[in-house]
């Protein structure tokens, strides 16, 4: 499996979690996996991240997983995956699901389906094929829990945190900060609104 596969798996595999509550809401109704849980599990997740992420920073934590699951300008800086666990928790306690969830499956979901339209490549602003297949892709994952309007608002938002590489000094903001967040906002203001 190529090193690009197994980081877009990787980044799939988070929607596990809100995929487990979606099924125990909706269709199991064990009443196991309830939002309180999804919270819970994001807030250990952030802890459990931010150790591991201060211990390979200062070089006290060296393993071959952060080798193919980092890149190369990570390696000095907070990587991807702590940046999406962080934004992941901040959407999981400030939103209610029937947001949060279409937003994080934007970040889990739609970021590595637009991974594969950029074929790799770094831009300040993705290719029009990369932001239309990000937004049809947020689209049909927000669609069914917000309806059209607020719909088109969080895909609108996760295109453009997706497709636009702003930078702060010489630091380049990370989509996998960015995507959920930019997701559920305007979903908010949209659902208030309409």
């Amino acid at each position: 499996m190529s090193l690009e596969l197994g980081r877009r798996l990787v980044h799939a595999s988070g929607a596990v979690i809100p995929g487990a509550y979606l099924l125990d809401e909706h269709v199991l109704g064990t009443g196991l996996v309830t939002w309180r849980v999804v919270q819970a599990v994001a807030v250990a997740g952030l802890v459990a991240t931010a150790a591991l992420e201060a211990a390979r920073l200062s070089g006290a934590l060296e393993h071959p997983i952060y080798d193919r699951l980092t890149r190369e300008y990570e390696q000095d800086k907070v990587a991807g995956y702590a940046l999406y666990v962080l934004s992941g928790t901040v959407v999981v306690l400030l939103f209610d699901p029937r947001i949060a969830v279409p937003a994080l499956f934007m970040l889990m979901l739609g970021d590595p389906v637009s991974g594969i339209l950029s074929t790799g490549e770094l831009r300040t602003i993705k290719r029009p094929r990369v932001l239309v297949g990000m937004f049809l892709v947020s689209l049909v994952l927000a669609y069914p829990f917000v309806g059209p309007v607020a719909a088109v608002a969080g895909a609108l938002g996760a295109m453009l945190a997706d497709g636009v590489k702003p930078t702060v000094g010489d630091y380049v903001v990370d989509d996998n900060l960015t995507i959920p967040i930019a997701a559920a906002i305007p979903m908010w203001v949209a659902l208030a609104v309409v």
